[in-house]
C-alpha cells in the first residue's frame, strides 16, 4: 500500500490509520520544529496529487487484510492534505465505505479559501494548528509561503468553526522563548474565544526539529499556560497511545538492528525499511524514550543511532 500507513501510536488519536495525499515535504509552511526536516516544496497551488480512486483502493486493501480497526482514519502524512484538491471527494468516499471518524490534520494555512473550508465539512474532527497571532513571529516559527497572512487565517478559522459541525481540536506548539510569552498568550487567548474549538491542545518540541535552534517549553511553563487557557486546554506534550505490541516491537527491533549498523536519517531508515516517515517518527520517539536511540545533528541533518 502506497498511501495508507500505520496505525500509527498518535498522542491525539489514539490507534490512527494514516493516509498521505501529498509527496513527502511538499506545503504551504516551512515550520522550524517541524520533526520531518526542511520543507522542500513550498506552495499553495491544491492540484490532484494522487487521484481519490488510488487512495480508496488502498485503503479498501488494508482494510481486507487487518482484524485491528483503527480509532480514526486520518488525513494528513508527509505534508499539507488541504494542497490536494478533491480531499473533499476522498473523506466522502472513505465514510461511504467505513463507518470509522475521519480526521484531518491541517496547519490552517489555506482555510481562509472557501474551496478548502467546503472540502472539511465532511469530516468527523479537523485538527488545525496556530502557533501564533503575531506577523514576525508567524513568519519566524512557521515560515509561511509569500501569499499567507496569519489575520486571512484566523478569519477562515473563525468562519469555518460557524459552519462545521464536527469537532475542532486546536493545536498550539510552543517552544521555549519564542511564542510562550504572557503577552503572546493573551493575544492567542484572544483569537481563539472567536474560533471557539472543542480542545485546545497545547504541545511542544519532542522529537528532533528541522532546526537545532529550537528548544521545547518545561512542563512548568505549559501548565501555567493550560491554566490561562481554562478547561478546555490540556497538555499533549509526552503522551504516548500504544499500538498493538506485535507490530510495534517489529518496527522497533528492525530499526535498531539497522542502526547498530550505522547511523540513518529519518529519510534513511523509512527508505531502508519501507516505514512511513510518520509511523517511524513514532517509533523513534518511543525507542528514545526508552533510551534505546538518540540524535544528533551533522552537516545539518539529523542522524539517529542506538545507545
Amino acid at each position: 500500500m502506497k498511501y495508507v500507513f500505520g496505525p500509527v501510536a498518535s498522542r491525539r488519536l489514539k490507534r490512527s490509520l494514516g493516509i498521505d495525499l501529498i509527496p513527502y515535504k511538499t506545503c504551504s509552511f516551512d515550520c522550524v520544529y517541524c520533526e520531518l526536516g526542511r520543507t522542500t516544496n513550498k506552495t499553495i497551488e491544491r492540484t490532484e496529487y494522487i487521484s481519490p480512486e488510488k487512495v480508496i483502493s488502498d485503503l479498501k486493501e488494508y482494510l481486507a487484510q487487518t482484524t485491528v480497526m483503527p480509532d480514526y482514519i486520518t488525513l494528513g502524512g508527509s505534508g499539507e492534505p488541504t494542497l490536494h484538491s478533491r480531499i473533499g471527494v476522498i473523506i466522502s468516499e472513505i465514510k461511504k465505505i467505513i463507518p470509522i471518524p475521519v480526521a484531518v490534520l491541517t496547519n490552517s494555512s489555506l482555510i481562509y479559501q472557501d474551496a478548502v473550508k467546503e472540502d472539511m465539512l465532511g469530516a468527523d474532527v479537523i485538527l488545525p494548528s496556530l502557533d501564533t497571532v503575531t506577523k514576525s513571529l508567524f513568519e519566524y516559527l512557521n515560515r509561511p509561503h509569500p501569499s499567507l497572512r496569519i489575520n486571512e487565517i484566523i478569519k477562515g478559522l473563525k468562519d469555518f468553526r460557524k459552519a462545521f459541525t464536527g469537532k475542532i481540536w486546536l493545536e498550539i506548539l510552543l517552544c521555549l522563548g519564542v511564542n510562550d510569552s504572557k503577552k503572546e498568550i493573551n493575544a492567542l487567548k484572544e483569537a481563539i474565544q472567536d474560533i471557539n474549538p472543542d480542545k485546545i491542545q497545547l504541545n511542544s518540541v519532542d522529537r528532533p526539529p528541522a532546526e537545532d535552534f529550537v528548544f521545547p517549553a518545561p512542563i512548568e511553563k505549559l501548565t501555567e499556560i493550560q491554566k490561562e487557557f481554562g478547561e478546555k486546554a490540556e497538555i499533549i506534550v509526552g503522551q504516548i497511545f500504544d499500538s498493538p505490541t506485535g507490530a510495534l516491537l517489529d518496527g522497533k527491533k528492525r530499526i535498531l538492528n539497522l542502526l547498530k549498523r550505522r547511523p540513518c536519517t529519518l529519510i534513511d531508515i523509512s527508505k531502508a525499511l519501507g516505514i512511513h516517515q510518520n509511523e517511524l517518527v513514532k517509533l523513534l520517539d518511543i525507542l528514545r524514550k526508552e533510551e534505546k536511540v538518540h540524535h544528533r545533528i551533522y552537516n545539518n541533518q539529523c542522524y539517529y543511532e542506538t545507545n
